[in-house]
């Protein structure tokens, strides 16, 4: 019999100067970018921490340090690709769906939202319907309503191979 596991992931990172900004493996124009030490793309992050978690894996830091020289400006999306293989290995590969929410007062996502969508799905080796991608605002409160920064947030449902 299949076991069902439940994963959540957050994250989120400062807006800056001089970095291109990337969302669910799409680069969107804009004025500022994510500071990280990889792409620091916050959406595809929180998944991998969601997917991490669903199969007792700990979480990205865990797998990918933010030390290791290797992953200066990495692509999210290549880390992405390994959590699902990672999750595979662990007998959860899987996935049933992610849902996702991007918060953000600026740039407007939902346009771009059927490209991430394609692109973590990708990654992932899963069909798009199983990833549901959501965008809003705080209304102009906190760090994301300052427009300091983004965050995001992510669940999961992952089976066992069986």
């Amino acid at each position: 019999m299949a076991s069902l596991r439940i994963g959540h992931g957050f994250d989120v990172h400062r807006l800056v100067a001089g970095r291109r900004l990337v969302i669910g493996g799409v680069e969107l124009p804009f004025d500022k970018g994510l500071e990280g030490h990889s792409d620091a793309d916050v959406l595809v992050h929180a998944v991998m921490d969601a997917l991490l978690g669903a199969a007792g894996l700990g979480d990205i830091g865990q797998h990918f340090p933010p030390t290791d020289p290797a992953l200066k400006d990495a692509d999210s999306l290549l880390l992405l690709e390994q959590v699902g293989q990672k999750i595979e290995k662990a007998g959860y590969g899987r996935i049933g769906n992610i849902d996702c929410t991007v918060m953000a007062e600026q740039p407007r996502l939902a346009p771009y939202v059927p490209e991430m969508k394609t692109r973590m799905a990708a990654a992932l080796a899963v069909d798009t319907s199983r990833l549901n991608i959501k965008c809003t605002t705080t209304e102009t409160l906190g760090f994301v309503g300052r427009g300091e920064g983004i965050a995001a947030s992510a669940v999961c449902m992952i089976s066992s191979n069986e």
